[in-house]
């Protein structure tokens, strides 16, 4: 593909991003993505065969991204397996914390196709879940713990239900309680679990988040796009 039609593609993608996330995707049209993108209609059939296609496109340009913020947010984050657990909670409780954050992009692109479970989004979704319940796993087997899939998978639930309570409830404290469990499913006691990481933004007393980033970890990764979030 020639230079120029490879940006025109990720043009159509970004504001498929955009309004996708922002709006939903069954009422966002292509006539919308269109005009915010700047093309014709013709341009966008060019390039995308059906509105399907498109979202499919959309969920996998959404994977490394996400992935690598998150693993950023774990792997900046000071201290043993279990606080950089909770740094990547208390990360994500940051994140949501904002108007602009509208839930985890997988996880809404799997409700509202929820009717066709063969869908190409639907795959692209399960695969990056996957490949980070993956990197969990080996996080937590080089930390000498065993049973490491069966942790990361826990770890996993965690943070997508983390997700959908926080949109339900807009309350990020749900992240941060969920975070506290994560940290205690990846160490060998539980009962020394981290309830609070030394110089975090958060309080075990009342988990209120503030619009303080947390000391020692990432905001994002390098080449993370501001518009793309969990």
């Amino acid at each position: 593909m020639a230079r120029n039609a490879q940006a025109t593609r990720e043009q159509i993608i970004e504001a498929a991003n955009a309004l996708f996330y922002g709006e939903g995707i069954r009422s966002t049209s292509l006539d919308a993505i269109a005009a915010k993108a700047g093309v014709t209609k013709r341009t966008l059939y060019y390039h995308f065969a059906s509105k399907d296609d498109l979202i499919a496109a959309y969920v996998a340009a959404r994977d490394q991204p996400t992935f690598a913020r998150q693993a950023a947010w774990l792997d900046e984050t000071r201290g043993d397996l279990p606080e950089q657990v909770l740094g990547l909670f208390e990360n994500l409780a940051q994140a949501m914390n904002t108007p602009r954050w509208k839930g985890c992009g997988f996880i809404r692109a799997a409700a509202e196709l929820v009717a066709t479970p063969g869908h190409p989004a639907l795959k692209a979704g399960s695969q990056h879940k996957k490949k980070f319940e993956a990197w969990l796993g080996d996080r937590i087997l080089a930390s000498g713990l065993g049973e490491a899939a069966l942790r990361a998978r826990q770890v996993m639930i965690l943070l997508d239900g983390a997700a959908a309570q926080v949109l339900i409830h807009r309350d990020p404290a749900y992240a941060l309680a969920a975070g506290k469990a994560a940290a205690s499913i990846v160490t060998n006691n539980p009962q020394t679990a981290p309830t609070k990481r030394p110089g975090s933004a958060t309080s075990e007393r009342d988990m209120k988040v503030t619009n303080e980033r947390p000391r020692n970890a990432s905001r994002r990764a390098p080449g993370r796009s501001r518009k793309r979030r969990h």
